[in-house]
């Protein structure tokens, strides 16, 4: 019978490189679901906000009660938390009026704290520790603060720095190319780099699900937020298919 602790390590997800384009795609599904429910469905950002939440709760329900890894809940869970940071960002940026700049220095600092807590109640913020229901609710909160924080942070270079969705998008991969050739090259703590990768995806994410629907007068592609989102829970839905194949193959 496997441990307690075996059962919730095998939870997460090993961090490969398909871990991370099943994740940027995520971000971008996020970004343009969120769009679609706060804005053209017209409910605003804070109902949008809050039926988000309700979906983020039910799947982190369901994922900590999980007994053992399940992509399908995991990635929900994952997609959860990028639709509740695009409204809850917009609606803090926007509707608070505080802006990008103020919204983003608020989120980073709750991110902060949020991985200060998680380190001083169990001792590290490393993936591969997540070994019982207190250390996921740790790694959920804040992973949805990060991606919060990236709404904001990505609308900010975007749109306040006027750099646009395509010379922001070039930005935020650079960064990560950069994070990639330190975790290879350089001696510098995977954790930190880990965290640092993730919150860049959100940014990334949000970048280019702007440049999918925005007007083209403002940079964008202009089109459907709907038919964006299908077709980008339909790539997330075919690579996780793909990528448990390939592992499965590899086993035998």
């Amino acid at each position: 019978m496997k441990s307690e602790i075996e059962d919730s390590i095998i939870k997460v997800p090993a961090v490969t490189f398909g871990f991370w384009v099943i994740k940027i795609l995520a971000t971008t599904l996020g970004e343009t679901g969120g769009d679609a429910v706060s804005m053209s469905m017209g409910l605003g950002y804070l109902l949008g906000t809050c039926i988000f939440l309700i979906f983020f709760l039910i799947s982190l329900f369901f994922q900590i009660k999980a007994k053992a890894f399940n992509p399908v809940l995991y990635w929900t869970t994952i997609i959860a938390t990028t639709t509740v940071g695009t409204t809850l960002a917009d609606y803090a940026d926007r509707s608070l009026g505080i802006g990008y700049a103020g919204g983003a220095t608020v989120l980073l600092f709750l991110l902060l704290l949020s991985l200060y807590v998680w380190y001083r109640s169990l001792g590290s913020i490393a993936v591969a520790t997540i070994n019982g229901p207190k250390a996921e609710v740790f790694y959920w909160v804040t992973i949805m603060f990060s991606q919060t924080l990236g709404t904001a942070l990505g609308d900010w270079v975007a749109d306040t720095e006027g750099l646009g969705y395509l010379y922001s998008a070039i930005i935020f991969s650079s960064a990560l190319a950069l994070l990639a050739v330190s975790y290879y090259k350089l001696k510098i703590s995977h954790t930190f780099l880990f965290w640092s990768a993730f919150i860049l995806t959100r940014p990334l994410g949000a970048v280019v699900g702007d440049f999918l629907d925005k007007p083209i007068a403002s940079g964008g592609l202009e089109l459907s937020r709907y038919s964006a989102s299908a077709i980008l829970l339909l790539a997330i839905i075919s690579l996780m298919f793909l990528f448990k194949q390939k592992a499965a193959t590899l086993k035998h």
